[in-house]
């Protein structure tokens, strides 16, 4: 590229800087959906850490606890619903289900779900191999990478969250990843975190509840936000993560009861097994796959008797212990294996599965978080994991939330998502006319070669805020760093992006039904 004759002189600087400058204002430009290097819904799977006949054996296993050891503790109506769907109770109070039962759940179960969003051209459909990434979590502290340390979070907090996720074009979905600290009361910490991220983001959300009640007040909400309950029902856009069990090999009462009102409300639903290996599953990493894929096709069971055909997403999400102490160890290599071979079980039984990476133990935004968050994300998406939630901004195994994590993760998923979408390998790829040209007709390198200059932007990610530069070049331009800049774009983000999608009476009439804690001021500039 060079300047026309009307401009005004410029700085001389190296060729190979102007080059850098060119390709970069040919980046800024917004590219097609067709031709964007990397986007959600690429297909993995080319990580495969079980077998065929490992996953065989993990399902026969599975299929030998729920008909020997069963499930304690479900809910009155829940026993009523498996029970009539074959399930039998046992004198010792545990549901036991013969493998009929589990097979006529499996053909039953949604494989084709849809999880809305607010603005339908960001949908996203979980199933196959097919990846997306996004948060989740219940981290009850902010993260301050300023001060060094960790304070508790706000409603504002989840707001101003959804927010920046709204910017970021490798989060692919919004699941609430921190806890209102400021709201004592619970209605109004479920009710203000459905409004904080229906306000923030226009991408499909989730989030969970603590009693009927209040998941009813809730779907009375989006009905208000959808345009009715019809309107709702046809497009859902907020899903309700549940801790259905509680390892090891219990149901949650209140969470089960929680779940039938989201499914009769038309709320899709996660079903969340997190035990902890070595804790509340077996140490044996092969052993907390099992336990976790029992515990989740019990609830597929409980889903499907209830309303067959429910949209589920199918959670095995079991956690990591380090054995010393018995803490978590969310950004361990067990962590990543775990996660990998519950993505193939997933699609061992051709069911849209999720389950959980990124989750740091580190306490900032440091190396040890790059590596925690890098390992586990990228095996996530090899293995084809359908929903990788807390993959991005977590911290301190779960307990912190980063914003600025938020938006350098936002780059590391870049480079996660273009491993996921492998070497396509044609006729043109392979690149023998290329060769020839160059070598034979050329100057001997690919530099301004056409195809070089047409894959710019569609075989290569680039980083949005990581230095590629030389450390000539990085010292020249002041030696910028990385959580400097994060913490500008933070700034600017938060300055300046309010989403509008909302319309206005329609956020009257939410707040004329709802105690609305979020104040106006802070949802504008």
């Amino acid at each position: 590229m060079t300047a026309s004759a009307s401009e005004p002189p410029r700085p001389r600087r190296s060729r190979r800087s102007g080059g850098r400058e060119a390709r970069k204002a040919l980046r800024a430009a917004p590219l097609a959906e067709d031709i964007r290097p990397v986007r959600g819904g690429l297909e993995g799977g080319r990580y495969r850490p079980l077998d065929d006949r490992a996953m065989q054996r993990i399902h026969e296993s599975a299929l030998k606890v729920l008909a020997e050891i069963g499930l304690a503790d479900a809910p009155p109506s829940g026993i009523e619903a498996m029970t009539l769907a074959g399930a039998v109770l046992g004198d010792d109070g545990r549901l036991r289900f013969p493998p009929a039962v589990v097979e006529d759940a499996l053909a039953a179960a949604n494989r084709d779900v849809t999880l809305c969003a607010q603005d339908p051209a960001q949908d996203i459909n979980p199933g196959g191999r097919r990846v997306y990434y996004g948060t989740a979590g219940a981290a009850v502290h902010l993260v301050d990478v300023a001060q060094r340390r960790y304070r508790e979070s706000t409603l504002q907090d989840i707001y101003d969250a959804a927010r920046i996720a709204q910017t970021l074009d490798n989060i692919h979905f919004f699941q609430r990843p921190m806890v209102a600290r400021d709201l004592e009361d619970p209605t109004d910490l479920d009710l203000n975190t459905v409004y904080a991220c229906v306000q923030g983001t226009t991408k499909h959300i989730g989030t969970s509840f603590t009693s009927v009640a209040r998941a009813e007040k809730a779907l009375e909400m989006l009905h208000l936000f959808a345009g009715g309950e019809a309107a709702w029902r046809d497009r859902p856009f907020v899903s309700n993560t549940n801790c259905f069990v509680v390892p090891p090999l219990k149901f949650a009462t209140e969470s089960c009861e929680v779940m039938e009102t989201c499914i009769r409300g038309g709320m899709p639903v996660l079903l969340l097994s997190a035990g902890q290996a070595g804790a509340t599953a077996p140490a044996a990493i092969a052993g907390a796959v099992t336990q976790a894929v029992a515990e989740c096709l019990a609830g597929l069971v409980y889903v499907n008797a209830i309303a067959p055909g429910h949209p589920a997403i199918f959670g095995t999400w079991p956690f990591v212990s380090d054995l010393r102490t018995g803490a978590m160890s969310g950004g361990s290599g067990e962590q990543a294996l775990l996660t990998a071979a519950c993505a193939q079980m997933a699609q061992f039984y051709d069911l849209p599965g999720g389950s959980a990476a990124g989750m740091a133990d580190a306490k900032l935004p440091d190396a040890q978080s790059g590596y925690e968050k890098g390992i586990t994300d990228v095996m996530a998406g090899l293995a084809g994991l359908n929903m990788v939630y807390e993959s991005v901004g977590m911290h301190g195994s779960l307990l912190g939330f980063c914003f600025e994590s938020l938006i350098i993760d936002n780059d590391m998923i870049g480079q996660c998502l273009r491993c996921v979408r492998g070497i396509e390998v044609t006729e043109d790829s392979v690149s023998i006319e290329a060769m020839r040209q160059v070598c034979l007709e050329g100057p001997g390198h690919y530099l301004g070669h056409s195809q070089t200059l047409g894959l710019m932007q569609s075989e290569y990610v680039y980083p949005e805020l990581g230095d590629r530069s030389s450390p000539k070049e990085w010292d020249e331009n002041g030696r910028p760093d990385l959580l400097a800049r994060a913490t500008a774009e933070k700034e600017r983000i938060l300055a300046e992006v309010f989403p509008r999608h909302v319309a206005e009476e329609i956020d009257t009439a939410v707040r004329a039904v709802f105690d609305i804690k979020l104040p106006t001021g802070r949802m504008s500039r």
